[in-house]
């Protein structure tokens, strides 16, 4: 009986922790994504923060001094 319920605890121990392993998991997924996505947005922001400086500087050049 003691061991009945010593093993029914274990598996709902186990139960729990696959459950506990699985959800970080998909945490840690979405994390990466999510960090993907704001590599792409930076580099493009760069870029454009890029060109936007060149062509100040084009108008700058092309002022009388």
């Amino acid at each position: 009986m003691v061991t009945e319920a010593l093993d029914a605890a274990l598996d709902r121990l186990e139960h729990a922790l696959a459950a506990a392993e699985s959800a970080i998991s998909a945490r840690d997924e979405s994390a990466g994504k999510e960090l993907a996505i704001l590599k792409v947005r930076h580099r493009k922001l760069k870029e454009t923060v890029a060109q936007e400086l060149r062509q100040l500087d084009l108008l700058l050049a092309g002022l009388p001094k």
